[in-house]
């Protein structure tokens, strides 16, 4: 009895090479940018293994029923309550989703091998892409960017938190506390924290205050960030706004380790309202712009598109302030 042959993967030509999925599916395509050491160590694995593309697979057309979902990194919790908010809206659909982690390895090639898969559909969640990158994306594959707002989409929608809202909220409420020197902590990107900075500066402008703001910007979340904690915690800001929960949190470990009482001597604010805010050892005030409302509506995006929407939609939801004990100065 004749035995049949098992088909040769690219996994394992990327695997036998020593390189990415994405670096052999580069190599497949001809892509722009690969380098002549590149494409001989893959092209000698392909020989060696004996791969051939499914070509019969490349001209299939019809759905995956699977989508991709790309996150920066998983460490903060709101990006686990988007994927929820995904995973909630894909509950009654025949479609599943798979996780991609833009933080090991580069995000335009992860988007690509998505493509590349042909999944049907990709949600791009902080994402760090040029609008070309993302023009040129959603015009060969059905996407939605959530947390980064290009300028006039026109092949991709959108789903955002209005952070500019955010960032007048909470200079508006540590105003009432009476603080005036209010420092922010921010990030380099993605272009939502540069809205949540204008909030902040024009919350700042109103509060009479502007010459007291302080802008500190981070790469990302790391060892780096937390030294920079402890600096601008030298300076005594009468109240820390941050970007995301976790920093927050660190911002009142540092703060608790140098002395200092929340929020009698620093009142801290956090941004995504995530679980862990309301517990009483943290009772730490936070910008709720649920992500679970935004996984859930850019899936319904998503979906509408793979249906046969074809304009461009761009949804802006309404953030909220919970107050908690971090921030009441004078309660």
């Amino acid at each position: 009895m004749k035995t049949k042959t098992k088909r040769v993967t690219i996994l394992e030509v990327a695997k036998d090479a020593g390189v990415s999925f994405s670096a052999v599916s580069k190599v497949l395509r001809n892509a722009y940018g690969v380098s002549d050491a590149l494409r001989e160590r893959v092209n000698t694995s392909i020989k060696k293994l004996g791969y051939s593309p499914n070509m019969a697979a490349r001209g299939l057309r019809g759905r995956s029923f699977v989508i991709g979902v790309v996150f920066p990194d998983m460490r903060n919790p709101f990006l686990a309550d988007i994927f929820t908010g995904i995973s909630s809206a894909l509950q009654r659909t025949p479609y599943q989703a798979v996780r991609g982690i833009a933080g090991h390895s580069s995000e335009t090639d992860l988007t690509q091998a998505m493509i590349d898969m042909q999944m049907d559909g990709i949600i791009l969640v902080s994402s760090g892409l040029s609008h070309e990158q993302l023009t040129d994306s959603g015009a060969r594959i059905p996407l939605v960017i959530i947390g980064n707002r290009p300028p006039a989409p026109t092949t991709f929608d959108t789903v955002n938190n209005n952070d500019e809202q955010s960032g007048r909220l909470v200079i508006a409420h540590l105003a009432k506390q009476g603080a005036k020197r209010i420092a922010m902590l921010s990030l380099e990107s993605p272009t939502a924290m540069r809205m949540r900075e204008r909030g902040y500066t024009m919350g700042m402008e109103e509060n009479g205050s502007a010459h007291f703001g302080t802008i500190m910007r981070a790469p990302k979340l790391s060892r780096g960030l937390y030294s920079g904690i402890e600096a601008l915690l030298e300076k005594r800001p009468e109240a820390v706004f941050c970007w995301c929960d976790e920093v927050a949190f660190e911002t009142i470990s540092h703060a608790r380790a140098n002395g200092l009482r929340i929020p009698e001597d620093v009142a801290i604010v956090g941004h995504d309202n995530t679980a862990y805010c309301a517990l009483d050892q943290n009772s730490l005030t936070s910008v709720d712009q649920s992500g679970e409302q935004i996984g859930l509506n850019a899936t319904k995006l998503l979906i509408e598109r793979l249906e046969g929407r074809r304009e461009c939609e761009q949804i802006l939801l309404q953030p909220r302030l919970v107050v908690r004990r971090s921030s009441t100065i004078h309660a």
